[in-house]
């Protein structure tokens, strides 16, 4: 599920054409902004969750009825990455796919 989920944010912002660079090497996957600052992904196979750093904090994610939430509030991966990511990129993003 993780895979799956790292192809389809990058696919989002592929199709966006967005100024985020993204790098997926050994199932980590890190988006860099313009102004340098990065969001990675990585997984957590042990705990079965995927795990966000921002420079905003770092937030966990468990895989819960066919979606990412995260684990303190339930809040779905792709609100999170939306207002995350489209705040990095000063452009809108949706990953409603997720």
């Amino acid at each position: 599920m993780v895979d799956d989920t790292l192809s389809a944010i990058e696919a989002v912002l592929d199709e966006a054409e967005s100024d985020l660079d993204s790098e997926n090497s050994g199932g980590v996957l890190t988006l860099t902004s313009e102004g340098g600052r990065k969001v990675i992904f990585t997984r957590q196979a042990p705990v079965r969750q995927l795990w966000v750093a921002t420079p905003f904090g770092g937030v966990h994610f468990d895989y819960v009825a066919k979606r990412w939430l995260r684990d303190s509030d339930q809040q779905p991966l792709a609100v999170f990455l939306s207002d995350t990511l489209s705040e990095l990129a000063a452009e809108q993003l949706s990953f409603s796919c997720l």
